[in-house]
């Protein structure tokens, strides 16, 4: 133990070096791009390069580092004899991530920046940082960077001289800005997010898995529901894939379609595929074992429309991944499906459920038609193939008491109209609960039934000004039964007030009729300008 500490600590020590040797000797494009673009200003030291050596970034972060250097440095990527067909941007991002980049547990708990899912209210930083840090930016752009002491100090410095206004910015005014940012950011950050640690000196003497095979993808895309598909990946070259997928909507509806993906890190996975006529991009995190994939699909170009999405690799021990919907009725029959892997025995369900009919079975899904008895006790219910469990997946309910909407604040974004940034449609779900056996709401036994698909949606002012501007009117349409906001067109409008642009300050509700009784969820949309800078990481 004492010998593998010290190698730990030395390993840590030498991560620079070993960056700077394996610069030398990488025979890669990037590596060779690098070294043929970067050293003119990157000079090499003891310890590797100048500034490069010291910090670590996701593929994003490094991708927004390299644009920065041409568009204000003038950086013009020389390719030289290097038979690339891109402008060597990404072989030089994908050698910076693979070497300078974030084990996965450093990527935790700020990963919605990565996948794009922005409609997120930041809990998590204390005051004073997202005063300081996240007024202009996310906190999570912060957190998904490792930098030392040294080169904290320089992206200070890199604040006032790229925008020097940034000390008398909205709260900026009233501080001294330059001396809190320096004496106690600095320190906060260096020791929260060290350039060295003992995460990312593991991850790079774990051994990657390969990714390619066969996956089982589960979902829930908006407006149309639940889905399982299979994902075909099947490997090029090293960390590059073309995929394949195929499968069904819980309505029926066919999916199919193909793309493409490369891996960052041994772990990031960054694709494009077509769902039919819908082209999504893929942000998802391997486990380490190769066995899982999580994370998001969005529409290209529209971001805020997307899906969470749990993938599992086929293999032929039964392993499940997902039930839905997440929730049935006492007194009612209803078909889930259960999707994973070696699903060839029969399903074990608790005594509460009768099973009615296998309508299909497959190694990858099953679907059942299933009937919660009048007399079942409320509550999560487990579910069994085989030797393998969904444990508390599966809500036996009584009734629909709350909807919640999510996410609780959106943001939608006017555009279009003639201008270059397109508008920014915003996605709104409604999650049901059943407040259980004691019909108490925000208690222990409340049972979270998963999303509501039978919802209406309309927004409606949010406070008396929204009202007398007549903000529903102008500021965009909902689609009643997807929850999908599409805001109105760019500039002045001269039909509202002053000629004033299609802003909006609105609740978004969400109603279901539940036993003759309204229930109804409340969230809150700001519809508000273009977003003219657009980087990678927000």
């Amino acid at each position: 133990m004492r010998k593998q500490t010290l190698f730990g600590i030395l390993l840590i020590l030498t991560t620079p070096l070993l960056f700077a040797a394996s610069l030398d000797t990488d025979d890669s494009a990037g590596a060779k791009l690098i070294r043929s673009n970067c050293l003119g200003c990157h000079v090499p030291t003891d310890e590797g390069l100048s500034r490069i050596s010291y910090q670590r970034k996701t593929p994003e972060g490094w991708e927004m580092t390299v644009n920065r250097m041409r568009l204000i440095h003038r950086l013009k990527i020389n390719k030289g004899d290097l038979d690339i067909k891109s402008s060597g941007l990404h072989e030089i991002v994908k050698y910076l991530a693979d070497n300078q980049g974030l084990a996965p547990s450093e990527t935790q708990g700020v990963r919605y920046l990565l996948e794009q899912d922005l409609n997120k209210v930041e809990t998590q930083f204390d005051d004073e940082f997202a005063t300081m840090c996240a007024r202009c930016h996310s906190g999570a752009r912060v957190a998904l960077q490792r930098r030392t002491p040294k080169e904290w100090n320089y992206l200070v410095d890199f604040h006032l001289g790229q925008f020097p206004s940034v000390e008398y910015s909205m709260f900026g005014r009233d501080r001294n800005w330059f001396g809190i940012a320096r004496n106690k950011m600095v320190p906060l950050v260096s020791k929260k997010y060290p350039f060295t640690s003992e995460d990312w000196s593991s991850w790079l003497m774990t051994e990657k898995p390969e990714l390619d095979g066969k996956w089982i993808l589960s979902g829930h895309m908006p407006g149309k529901g639940y889905f399982s598909a299979t994902m075909q990946v099947n490997q090029n070259k090293k960390d590059y894939y073309s995929l394949s997928v195929e499968g069904n909507y819980a309505n029926g509806e066919a999916i199919k379609g193909t793309g493409s993906s490369v891996v960052y890190t041994g772990y990031e996975w960054r694709g494009n595929i077509n769902f039919g006529d819908i082209s999504l991009r893929q942000t998802l995190a391997a486990s380490a074992d190769g066995q899982t994939l999580r994370g998001r699909f969005y529409q290209k170009g529209q971001e805020l429309i997307g899906m969470k999405i749990k993938a599992l690799k086929d293999n032929p021990q039964t392993q499940l991944l997902s039930v839905f919907p997440r929730h049935i009725k006492k007194g009612e029959t209803t078909n889930i499906t259960i999707t994973g892997s070696g699903l060839t025995d029969s399903i074990i369900l608790p005594a509460s459920i009768t099973v009615n009919k296998v309508i299909s079975q497959s190694n990858n899904s099953m679907v059942v038609k299933v009937t919660a008895k009048n007399n079942a006790a409320i509550g999560y219910v487990n579910i069994q193939v085989g030797e393998a469990k969904l444990t508390n997946q599966l809500a036996i309910y009584k009734q629909v008491n709350a909807l919640e909407v999510v996410p609780s604040y959106g943001v939608s974004r006017v555009g279009d109209n003639g201008g270059s940034t397109p508008k920014t449609d915003t996605l709104f779900r409604a999650v049901g609960f059943d407040y259980g056996k004691d019909g108490i709401a925000n208690t222990a036994d409340d049972l979270n039934l998963g999303y509501i698909e039978d919802v209406t949606w309309q927004v409606v002012p949010r406070d008396e000004v929204a009202k007398k501007d007549e903000d529903v009117k102008f500021a965009g349409h909902m689609n009643t039964s997807t929850g999908q906001f599409s805001p109105a067109a760019a500039g002045p409008n001269p039909e509202r007030y002053r000629s004033t642009n299609n802003a909006g300050n609105l609740n978004v509700i969400a109603k279901l009729t539940e036993n003759g009784n309204e229930i109804s969820g409340i969230g809150r949309l700001l519809v508000t300008v273009q977003r003219w800078n657009n980087p990678p990481l927000k």
